[in-house]
C-alpha cells in the first residue's frame, strides 16, 4: 500500500489588522475583495473591529471568516478604557470578570460567523513591561560587545518573572475555565496565543500545564510566528520550545515577519528562518488554521508577496 498522501493546510485567512488603513476602515467589502485579489480565501477578525465593522464583515461574508481575535469586537468601558486592554489574568477580580465576559462577546461572534476559533491573548503577570525587558530591548543593537551584561539581564528578567508568576497564572486559569465551558457549548475552540511580551502569559511550560484536562477541541494552542521570535531574540524563551511542547494542541498559526524586534512585518521583509518553521509545522497539527496577520503599513505587493513566500516554504496551501 503506498503510503498516505498528507493532509494540506487549510487556506489562507488574512487578519483585519491589515483593514485598518483609511480606504478599507469603513469599507471592508473593498478589503475583502482586496484580500482576495491578493490570493487569501478568509478573514480572521482583529480586536482592532468595533462593532460595526466586525458586522459589516459578517454581512459581505464574499471571504469566510475563519477566525476571531478575541476581545472583538473592540468596545470601550465606560470606566475600565478599552476592552482589549483589560488583564485576564488579574488579580483583581472585576477587571478580570469584566474581561471574561468580553472574551464570552467574542466566542458568540465567532459562532454567528461560523468561524471555527477564538484567539485570546490569557492576560499577564502585571500589565507593565518588566524592568529586565525593558532593558534587553534597550541592549539589544549592541547585545554581542556587551555579552555578559545581556547574559546577567536575562537571568534576572526570569527570576524576576517568576517570582511574580503565580497569583496571575491563577487567575488565568479560572478565566480559561470560564471561557472554556461556553466555547464548549457553542462549538467554538479557544486557541491561546504565544504573547509578544515576558510578562504576558503563557510561556510555553504554563501553557502546557493550562491546557491540561481540555480537548484540543476546545482549548489549543496558537503560535504567533512573530512574537516567539522575538522573545527568542531577547533570550528570554526558546522559540522551538513552542513546539516541542505544544506541537500536537496547534489549532492556530500567526504569520507574519520580524525585522529586529519589529514584528508584523510581511513574511519577506524580515528574517525569520522559515525552513526551521516549516519543519516544525510538518511535525505539528497540519488542520491548524493559517492567518498572516500583517499590518497596516505593509503594502499589498508585500502581502501578496508574502503569500507566494510561505507557500513555497510548504507552510501555506497554494490553490
Amino acid at each position: 500500500m503506498p503510503p498516505a498522501t498528507p493532509p494540506m493546510p487549510p487556506r489562507p485567512a488574512l487578519s483585519t489588522m491589515w483593514a485598518m488603513q483609511p480606504r478599507f476602515e469603513r469599507d471592508l467589502q473593498r478589503f475583502m475583495e482586496r484580500a482576495e485579489e491578493l490570493g487569501y480565501r478568509g478573514v480572521e477578525i482583529n480586536h482592532s473591529m468595533d462593532a460595526e465593522q466586525a458586522g459589516a464583515i459578517l454581512g459581505y461574508r464574499s471571504l469566510p471568516t475563519t477566525s476571531v481575535h478575541a476581545p472583538a469586537p473592540l468596545e470601550r468601558h465606560p470606566t475600565k478604557g478599552w476592552n482589549r486592554e483589560l488583564n485576564l489574568a488579574s488579580t483583581d477580580e472585576a477587571e478580570r470578570a469584566l474581561a471574561v465576559q468580553f472574551h464570552l462577546r467574542s466566542i458568540t461572534l465567532a459562532a454567528d460567523a461560523g468561524a471555527s476559533v477564538v484567539a485570546v491573548h490569557l492576560g499577564g503577570v502585571g500589565a507593565r513591561l518588566l524592568d529586565g525587558e525593558r532593558r534587553l530591548r534597550s541592549m539589544y543593537d549592541r547585545r554581542d560587545v556587551m555579552a555578559e551584561e545581556w547574559d546577567r539581564t536575562v537571568d534576572v528578567t526570569v527570576r524576576e518573572r517568576a517570582e511574580k508568576a503565580a497569583p496571575w497564572l491563577a487567575s488565568a486559569a479560572r478565566s480559561l475555565d470560564e471561557m472554556a465551558e461556553v466555547a464548549s457549548r457553542q462549538g467554538v475552540t479557544l486557541a491561546i496565543e504565544t504573547r509578544l511580551h515576558y510578562h504576558e502569559i503563557p510561556l510555553p511550560q504554563e501553557l502546557a500545564t493550562l491546557l491540561e484536562g481540555y480537548p484540543v477541541t476546545v482549548a489549543g494552542y496558537l503560535h504567533d510566528v512573530g512574537h516567539a521570535e522575538v522573545q527568542h531574540r531577547l533570550g528570554v524563551t526558546d522559540r522551538g520550545a513552542w513546539w516541542d511542547l505544544l506541537g500536537d494542541r496547534l489549532v492556530l498559526m500567526h504569520l507574519h515577519d520580524v525585522r529586529g524586534l519589529l514584528d508584523h512585518r510581511a513574511p519577506g521583509n524580515g528574517d525569520v528562518d522559515y525552513a526551521w518553521l516549516a519543519a516544525r509545522v510538518r511535525a505539528a497539527n497540519p488542520a491548524a488554521l493559517r492567518t498572516f496577520e500583517i499590518d497596516q503599513h505593509e503594502s499589498d505587493e508585500d502581502v501578496a508577496g508574502g503569500l507566494r513566500l510561505l507557500i513555497e516554504a510548504g507552510i501555506v496551501a497554494g490553490e
